[in-house]
């Protein structure tokens, strides 16, 4: 008990003066007894006094602790019941046993003791199992910060509304910067008179102008073929919620009169200064543009990029012109190296060992040493024959080195020329791209978010059927001296068919002039034949995917091979290329095991449904046709599940992201 609470009495320190002064006293009073007598009755007095003052103000403190005692409890009572702060005390199968009065301010019930907690929200409950600390929910429109105290079963519940509705206010009022760009406009406009020029122009710019005037957004021409426009991001947010439906709006007025005007956005998005928005908006433009155009790129300050559109398949808008540039910095680039280095992507496919080849004929028609990575323990069967074919040829398989050999050789002065692919995550031997600072990347995909660092020179054309295409192009410019062996040539175009379907995907004129120049310099069309040979027991495998074939909604295959057993990429794209022609579909899905532990999916269309932007939902990726992904920690079941709701978030919205 604390001492406080004890009978009063006397101090110590008195007890000792007053013994002192009583054994003096006995001797005054031997010597003189009336002296005695006077310092006896002083002394009595002076111990009533001090004892009497004592317990006064030890009477005193014990009032004062008494009403301190019960104020302190009174404002205890009056806090827990009357502070604006929820609480919220519950039992262990989690109903509200007791809540201050402050929380039935938000519920319609005079009271919610014997609720559920999910009364409150149905997030209480998983969060309080997962020994999270906090939450944030929303009761009838008001916003809650919730603080957890699991030990005591007690929840604080603080309104933050007002907070969250400042935020928000202050998010929907950033600025958000866009390019607008014509695609194919110059193309397109090359060969019109001014009168078709000028209502080609004025449709364009009164469909925008509209758009703008319906969502507050302030557009502005800056040239013929591009504009200027600023907006907030309450604006953006709205536009995505539509799918950015001015996509359609332009193209099918457009189409309607045989002229394939797109559109393209670049938007930029973040708390950052104006010139910072202005740089990711041209950022987002480009990205557009080298996807292939009609779509909308939206970039924020932490570098994610989200996509819109891109539903048409890319009009050819190459020129002998850019071609012709890009071989002869090629060969610049080549002569100025020490040696050069050739890498596709994993598990490369005939475009890529055919590309690679390609660019091994430019460094030796420049005589520079050169060398193709390519791994032997990852090989696909679909590549098998033409690798065993290049094989027998020695002097070309010289050439071909395993990814430790050129870690080896590479220096800094090395030229790393990366084929048929741009991510580096894809690239046969990542770590090749941080010991050069010359990178060059030729691809024909649509350009996704993740992008080899500061390439020295980028060749992506998402217009073209196939690397080989392009390379064959570089191929042509190249010095006099440059010869292609049968084989050689035949490598290249047998990256064209396969990658084209044998020409009757993404074939655009400058492919049959790529083909028509391979063929002039031996490329054996029998020979493509017997690379694209399959084992019998490859094919039986395929089939048994394409017997588990099943359509949901209208005209989309999907097929899901058995639990357990797995499927290289090459197989279950074969079997989507098969799905595919069958009658009535038009577009199909091939999920199975990989031997890798991912779940594997290959995309095909005809070209109604851009499985691209499907695929990228799924952390994927390729072209308005062809694209795939591979998933983690997943199931077969369950990557179907996730497949079947995106294809119907693509229907429903009219887009995905």
């Amino acid at each position: 008990m604390p001492n406080f609470f004890k009978k009063p009495t006397m101090s110590g320190h008195l007890w000792i003066i007053y013994l002192i002064s009583l054994i003096l006293l006995g001797f005054i009073w031997y010597y003189q007894w009336m002296l005695g007598l006077m310092m006896t009755l002083f002394l009595a007095a002076s111990i009533f006094y001090s004892v009497r003052t004592e317990q006064n103000m030890i009477n005193e403190t014990e009032e004062y602790i008494s009403t301190l005692s019960y104020r302190v409890k009174k404002v205890g009572e009056e806090a827990l019941l009357e502070m604006p702060i929820g609480i919220v005390l519950y039992s262990e199968n989690y109903t509200i046993e007791w809540a201050n009065p402050y929380m039935n301010k938000f519920t319609e019930e005079d009271t919610i003791v014997g609720e559920s907690l999910k009364r409150l929200s149905d997030h209480l409950i998983p969060c309080v199992k997962d020994e999270e600390d906090e939450v944030w929910i929303t009761i009838g429109g008001y916003k809650f910060q919730t603080i957890i105290k699991r030990e005591e079963r007690l929840l604080y519940m603080f309104d933050r509304t007002k907070q969250t509705e400042i935020h928000n206010r202050y998010e929907n009022e950033q600025t958000v910067l866009s390019i607008i760009f014509l695609d194919n406009y110059e193309e397109i406009t090359q060969g019109m008179d001014d009168t078709a020029k000028s209502h080609i122009n004025s449709q364009v710019t009164s469909i925008l102008n509209k758009w703008a005037g319906d969502y507050g957004i302030y557009l502005k021409r800056t040239s013929q073929e591009r504009f200027i426009a600023v907006m907030n991001q309450e604006i953006l947010y709205t536009l995505e919620k539509a799918k950015f439906e001015i996509l359609d709006d332009v193209r099918e007025l457009i189409t309607d009169q045989n002229v394939p005007l797109t559109l393209s956005f670049g938007i930029g998005v973040g708390p950052v200064s104006l010139p910072e928005l202005g740089e990711l908006a041209q950022s987002s433009l480009d990205l557009a543009l080298g996807r292939g155009g009609d779509q909308v790129a939206i970039k924020d300050d932490s570098g994610k990029v989200r996509f819109y559109g891109g539903k048409t398949n890319p009009m050819e808008k190459r020129t002998r012109v850019r071609a012709r540039v890009i071989s002869h910095a090629m060969k610049e680039l080549v002569q100025a190296s020490e040696k050069v280095l050739i890498m596709g992507h994993k598990s490369p496919d005939m475009d890529s060992v055919g590309a690679s080849i390609g660019i091994l004929k430019i460094a030796q028609a420049n005589d520079k040493k050169a060398a193709i990575v390519l791994d032997p323990d990852d090989i696909d069967t679909g590549v098998q024959r033409m690798v065993e074919e290049i094989e027998k040829d020695e002097d070309l398989w010289h050439y071909f080195i395993p990814p430790e050999d050129a870690l080896e050789m590479v220096t800094n002065e090395t030229l790393l020329v990366v084929v048929d692919t741009h991510k580096p995550s894809m690239v046969i031997e990542e770590k090749l791209l941080s010991k050069t600072e010359h990178v060059v990347v030729i691809d024909h995909h649509r350009r996704a978010e993740e992008f080899i660092a500061d390439p020295t020179l980028v060749y992506m054309e998402p217009y073209a059927s196939s690397t080989a295409e392009l390379v064959t192009e570089l191929l042509e410019y190249q010095p006099k001296k440059l010869k292609l062996s049968m084989l050689e040539s035949t490598a290249l175009l047998a990256g064209i068919i396969v990658d084209t379907k044998s020409f009757t995907l993404r074939t655009g004129s400058r492919t049959f002039d790529a083909a028509s120049y391979l063929r002039s310099k031996g490329a054996d069309t029998v020979q493509v034949q017997k690379f694209m040979k399959e084992d019998l027991d490859v094919y039986v495998r395929r089939s048994k995917l394409i017997e588990r074939a099943s359509v949901y909604r209208d005209g989309i295959a999907i097929s899901t091979g058995d639990r357990g057993e797995t499927y290289g990429p090459v197989i279950i794209a074969q079997a989507a290329d098969t799905l595919l022609t069958m009658s009535g579909i038009v577009s199909s899905f091939v999920i199975s095991e990989r031997s890798d532990g991912r779940i594997g999916i290959s995309a095909r269309s005809l070209g109604d449904i851009n499985v691209q932007v499907i695929m990228e939902k799924m952390n994927g990726g390729g072209h308005l046709t062809n694209a795939a992904t591979q998933l983690e920690d997943t199931t077969i079941e369950d990557a179907k599940a996730l497949l079947q709701d995106i294809i119907d978030e693509y229907f429903e919205g009219g887009d995905i992201e």
